[in-house]
């Protein structure tokens, strides 16, 4: 299995895998032109994020976004975890771990970049087993969020 940074041609695999996740882990019906269209924009704009892909052989099994937030108390760059989904027949098998421990040592080798979050659904106990594993805690913030309709 190999880890790298997506390119434009893993697009529609991303996209699909994001309405597999909505449907999933939300039971939410994502209209799939706006994914796409979601989906391109991080390509066309890499202010926007990275996406990054576990590809075992040749088939892309995972993705997931990284974006930026910038922290003025380490006057750096905190990577965010977004959009993590992993192919069903792939769980359990450590590809998460690995698809995290190629973010964490672009932040290791980076003096720019400062550390790693993610936010998980409350109800998600799986994931937040896996990522108690790993060494991420969740003892500093709590999430809160305003979306509109």
């Amino acid at each position: 299995m190999m880890i790298r940074e997506a390119k434009n041609d893993d697009a529609a695999q991303i996209a699909a895998f994001q309405l597999e996740m909505a449907l999933e882990t939300e039971h939410l019906q994502l209209d799939k032109n706006t994914v796409e269209r979601g989906v391109a924009q991080v390509f066309a704009d890499p202010s926007k994020g990275t996406y990054y892909v576990a590809e075992k052989d040749g088939q892309v099994i995972a993705s997931l976004l990284t974006t930026y937030e910038w922290s003025d108390w380490r006057n750096g760059t905190v990577l965010w975890i977004q959009s993590v989904y992993v192919r069903p027949a792939f769980r359990g098998n450590g590809v998460y771990k690995k698809m995290y421990r190629h973010i964490q040592q672009l932040v290791d080798r980076d003096d720019r970049l400062k550390g790693v979050r993610l936010y998980v659904d409350q109800t998600n106990s799986r994931a937040q087993q896996v990522y108690e594993k790993l060494g991420m805690t969740a003892e500093h913030y709590q999430l809160f969020e305003w979306m509109k309709d």
